[in-house]
């Protein structure tokens, strides 16, 4: 016949259940998202550094725009000479154009102002900064008109770079490797292949280093324009590498979280399924138990009542039978109080200074008022000059009572029991050794849990709550003491008690 499983582990895992779905399913969905966010977080990093490195640029433009406003310009021969304010010279090749008559060293240079020298007539008597395009690229002069005709020169390409990176160095933050270059604007690719390179942000990309961002300087220079370029690795790729990595480990840490969470949830949940399974065993369990007293004490008095007792002698009989079984239903009835009070924290013990042969001799006494007609070998042994320990009297014999009590119902045909005291580890030892059945490895740590017993055959014939060493490790424990087991199959089990000595006898 396959066995039945208890309402409420069936509780149990049908809440479990559910919430594995309710965790499991916004879970996926938050991971859903996130990979879609990891997906399209390259266009967002893109973005957001493309419109910090063009606020940036913008600066640039401003402060390049002013350098060479702020440089000083002389005439030389041949030409005209710039000196920046850090007292670089940004010329190269000068030129001299008078009388239509175009004069310099740099042939390119002169074929880039041949086609320009109607309007270079026009210039003013100052100096002005301006782009030309020309056969080689488009070049930046400087020029200025004269009573013998216009001086100009060539900014060279090396001299206005390092321009450019004087004027952005601070531009820069703590440990970014990025350039500053000042390069033309290319002109539109012709054909079919120039313009899809040109439309098309992938392709480029895949040819060339995709700068930070870009900006074209405003008239007259507008054949130029800035630009910021990575000196070393991708910062897009690392800014959305260490993103993930956040991602990643917040996600991980989520996880974690969670699994915890669910564990701890589905531990707490078993314990109360368990919890209550027990309590159920247990009222089924006192049931039972006060049903024997019950059913032994009214068939007592209705032998009474009928009569059927007739001489003295049994009148006796029967009412210590009576008596008996009233002591025992009292004994049940208390015990249970007792857990009632330690379980509500309402249990108060009263701190008196003692000896351990005060607490044997008030627990032995207790012993054998309840075995009077009981074969039971009994021996005690307590040490002399114990330490004084503080604690309740009643609680404390009441706890070893209960081991007393255990060791005569374990010790099978054999009741044989040694009660021993004595000084170890700053304290006293009480331990009660029977010679009984014994307890298994599994059983030793769960024989203080409540409701417990050992499932065997001597436990299922003597009667019991599973309360005895649960009250009894919980008393020893609000003195500040604790209750161990020492036991080994088939020969019997040593329960020791321990409680620390009081402060003055420590001190």
């Amino acid at each position: 016949m396959p066995r039945s499983v208890p309402i409420e582990l069936l509780s149990f895992r049908r809440t479990f259940a559910l919430l594995m779905v309710l965790v499991a399913v916004p879970s996926a969905g938050l991971t859903g998202l996130g990979v879609v966010a990891i997906l399209n977080e390259r266009a967002a990093v893109e973005k957001r550094l493309a419109s910090v490195w063009q606020d940036r640029l913008d600066t640039l433009a401003t402060r390049f725009r002013q350098a060479l406003e702020a440089s000083s310009v002389s005439r030389v021969d041949g030409g005209l000479q710039v000196v920046a304010p850090s007292g670089q010279v940004l010329t190269g090749p000068g030129f001299r154009l008078s009388r239509d008559v175009l004069e310099s060293v740099d042939t390119d240079l002169v074929a880039a102002l041949t086609p320009l020298r109607s309007q270079l007539s026009f210039l003013p008597e100052r100096p002005s900064f301006l782009s030309l395009p020309g056969p080689a690229g488009p070049a930046l002069i400087v020029a200025m008109r004269t009573s013998d005709g216009v001086l100009g020169a060539e900014l060279t390409p090396a001299t206005l770079e390092q321009l450019l990176a004087q004027s952005g160095q601070d531009l820069l933050g703590k440990g970014e490797r990025v350039r500053f270059e000042l390069i033309p604007i290319q002109p539109v690719r012709p054909g079919l292949v120039g313009k899809f390179i040109g439309g098309v942000p992938g392709a480029r990309n895949a040819l060339e280093v995709t700068p930070l961002a870009e900006r074209p300087l405003p008239a007259p220079l507008q054949e130029f324009q800035l630009r910021a370029m990575p000196e070393a690795g991708d910062p897009v790729a690392f800014a959305s590498t260490r993103n993930r990595l956040v991602y990643a480990g917040l996600l991980g840490a989520f996880y974690a979280t969670l699994v915890v969470g669910v564990v701890y949830t589905a531990r707490a949940l078993y314990l109360q399924a368990r919890l209550s399974r027990l309590k159920t065993d247990f009222v089924s369990l006192v049931s039972h138990e006060l049903r024997t007293p019950l059913t032994s004490i009214r068939m007592f008095i209705e032998t009474l009542a009928l009569g059927r007792v007739k001489e003295p002698e049994q009148t006796q009989e029967v009412l210590e039978l009576l008596q008996k079984e009233t002591e025992r239903l009292s004994a049940m009835i208390e015990r249970v109080l007792d857990w009632a009070r330690l379980e509500s924290g309402r249990q108060r013990y009263r701190k008196d200074r003692l000896t351990a042969q005060q607490i044997v001799d008030a627990s032995l006494d207790a012993f054998r008022a309840q075995r009077l007609d009981s074969q039971v070998d009994l021996r005690c042994q307590v040490a002399e000059a114990l330490p004084v320990v503080e604690g309740d009297r009643e609680a404390l014999s009441g706890a070893l009572l209960n081991l007393l009590s255990n060791a005569y119902k374990y010790s099978g045909g054999e009741k044989r029991i040694e009660l021993r005291a004595g000084a170890r580890n700053g304290g006293v030892d009480i331990e009660v050794e029977d010679h009984g059945v014994g307890i298994a490895k599994r059983d030793r740590k769960r024989v203080f849990d409540r409701f417990y017993r050992v499932d065997n055959l001597l436990t299922r014939q003597t009667e019991g709550s599973g309360l005895g060493l649960s009250i009894s490790r919980r008393i020893v424990e609000a003195h500040g003491g604790k209750l161990t087991v020492r036991s080994e199959l088939g020969k019997g089990s040593t329960f020791t008690l321990h409680l620390p000595a009081a402060r003055e006898a420590r001190a």
